[in-house]
C-alpha cells in the first residue's frame, strides 16, 4: 500500500506529485475521511478543475460521484456482513447525518439501507456468458451478462429482453464500458469464473460488491458452488438430479441404437484437423454417455492430426467441431473432396455429424444439458426431451434452434 503521510521532493526541490491512480488509491483508502476536490487536486499538483475533468476523462465519473461509489459500495458490505446500526454504518463510511446517507444510498443503490439488507443478492451480474447457463438452472436471470448474437447466440435469441444490461466479452478489452455498464447495473453481486482485467478487478475491489468466485473443477461442483452462495442449494441438486436421470436414459437409448461403435471427435481450425476434446466433450460423451473411443479421448485433448492418422482410427461414427471463421470454412469445403476423407469409414456410411459452437464450445449446466439432447437426437433420431426435468425451470423451451445437424455421406 502507497504511503501517502510523507511527501518526498522532486529534482527541483518540490513535493511530488501523486498520479491519477494514485490519487484513486487514496480516495480507497480514505473514503471514510473529509475529502475535498481541492484536497485531491493538490495531492495531484493540477488545479481543481483541470484535475476534476483530468479525472472523469480516467474514470468515467466525476471525483464526487466516484468518493460516493466508494463509500456507498463500502457501506453495502457492512450491511450484508455485519450487525451494525445504520447509524454507525453511515459514520463509519464518512457521513456523519444517517438521514443523508440513507438519501445518497437510495439514489445510488434505487433501495434504501434496510430494504438493501432484505433483498440483497437479488441482482446478479456475471462476466462471462457461461455464468449464465448456472444461474438458469437456479431461476435466477442476470441483471448484467455479456451477450453477443454470434458468440451466444442461444442466450441472445431467448434472453435478450430478459437480461437488462448487455455487457462486452471479457476478451473484448472493454473494460472501462463494462464498469460503465455495471455501475448503471447496481448488481448485488457479480460471479466471476475466470481472471478479469486490472481496471475491472480495481473498480470490483472497491466497489463493494459482493464478488462470487467459482473454483470448482467440474460442472457439478460449480453449479453447487454458485447455489451455495446464493442460498439456491435445493434448486442445484433437483438440477443435477434429473441430469442423471436424463443421462441414464439417454445412455440405454444410445447403446441401443449405435451397439459397439467407436466415435472419435474432431476439431477442423484454420487448416489444421485435431483429435479433440474439452470438458464439456468429455464430460458428456464419454462419462455420462460411456461412448467406445480410443482411451485418450477419455481425457482433455487437442492434437493435431492428419488425415492419414485418422484413416489409422477409421472409427465408426466421427463427431466434428469447425470453426466459424472464413479460413476454416474453405478448408472444411476443400477437405469433404479429399480422397483421404472419402474414403474413411464414418464418412461412406453417412455417420459423421457436424457440431455447431454452440453448446459445444460452452461449459455450464445448460451447456452439458443441450449436448445430452442433441446427441440423443444425433445418434436415435428420438425427442431430444427425454423427461426427468422440471419444465418450469427448464432454461430452453422446446422450440430452442438445433446447434448440431448430421452431415449427409460424403460430407
Amino acid at each position: 500500500m502507497l504511503d501517502y503521510t510523507k511527501t518526498s521532493p522532486d529534482a527541483d526541490g518540490c513535493a511530488a506529485r501523486m498520479s491519477l491512480d494514485e490519487v484513486r488509491a487514496y480516495m480507497s483508502d480514505h473514503y471514510h475521511e473529509a475529502l475535498s476536490i481541492d484536497l485531491l487536486a493538490q495531492l495531484a499538483g493540477l488545479s481543481p478543475n483541470y484535475f476534476g475533468e483530468a479525472f472523469k476523462k480516467a474514470t468515467g465519473r466525476s471525483v464526487m460521484d466516484y468518493l460516493t461509489g466508494l463509500r456507498i459500495g463500502r457501506a453495502k458490505q457492512l450491511i450484508r456482513e455485519t450487525d451494525l446500526y445504520m447509524r454507525e454504518i453511515a459514520r463509519s463510511v464518512g457521513y456523519s447525518d444517517e438521514y443523508y446517507f440513507s438519501r445518497k444510498f437510495k439514489k445510488e443503490v434505487g433501495l434504501s439501507p434496510s430494504a438493501f439488507g432484505r433483498s440483497a443478492r437479488n441482482r446478479i451480474a456475471v462476466l462471462s456468458a457461461s455464468s449464465i447457463g448456472y444461474l438458469l438452472p437456479l431461476g435466477i436471470v442476470p441483471t448484467a451478462a455479456p451477450l453477443d448474437p454470434k458468440r451466444t447466440p442461444y442466450y441472445h435469441y431467448y434472453y435478450q429482453s430478459e437480461i437488462r444490461v448487455h455487457l462486452e466479452s471479457p476478451d473484448s478489452g472493454k473494460d472501462e464500458d463494462n464498469i460503465r455498464s455495471l455501475t448503471a447495473a447496481k448488481p448485488d453481486a457479480v460471479i466471476i469464473q475466470e481472471s478479469c482485467g486490472a481496471a475491472m478487478a480495481e473498480w470490483l475491489a472497491a466497489s463493494g460488491i459482493e464478488l462470487i468466485r467459482v473454483e470448482a473443477e467440474d460442472w457439478r461442483g460449480q453449479l453447487w458452488q454458485i447455489a451455495k452462495a446464493l442460498g439456491k442449494t435445493a434448486s442445484a441438486d433437483r438440477w443435477i438430479r434429473d441430469y442423471e436421470s436424463s443421462a441414464a436414459k439417454a445412455r440405454a437409448n444410445i447403446r441401443e441404437a449405435v451397439g459397439q461403435d467407436t466415435f472419435l471427435t474432431l476439431h477442423l481450425s484454420g487448416d489444421q484437423l485435431y483429435l479433440y476434446v474439452n470438458r464439456g466433450i468429455r464430460d458428456v460423451l464419454y462419462r455420462d454417455l460411456e461412448l467406445a473411443a480410443i482411451p485418450k479421448l477419455r481425457e482433455l485433448c487437442n492434437e493435431p492430426l492428419s488425415i492419414e492418422e485418422l484413416a489409422a482410427f477409421d472409427p465408426d461414427r466421427l463427431l466434428l467441431l469447425v470453426s466459424p471463421d472464413a479460413v476454416t470454412h474453405l478448408r472444411w469445403q476443400s477437405l469433404q473432396h479429399d480422397a483421404g476423407w472419402l474414403s474413411l469409414k464414418a464418412v461412406q456410411h453417412g455417420c459423421v455429424y457436424q457440431l455447431q459452437p454452440s453448446p459445444w464450445f460452452e461449459y455450464s449446466a445448460v451447456a452439458v444439458s443441450r449436448m445430452l439432447e442433441e446427441t440423443v437426437l444425433l445418434l436415435t433420431g428420438g425427442n431430444p426431451m427425454l423427461g426427468g426435468t422440471d419444465d418450469a425451470s427448464r432454461p430452453q423451451p422446446e422450440s430452442a434452434p438445433r446447434s448440431a445437424r448430421r452431415l449427409p455421406c460424403g460430407w
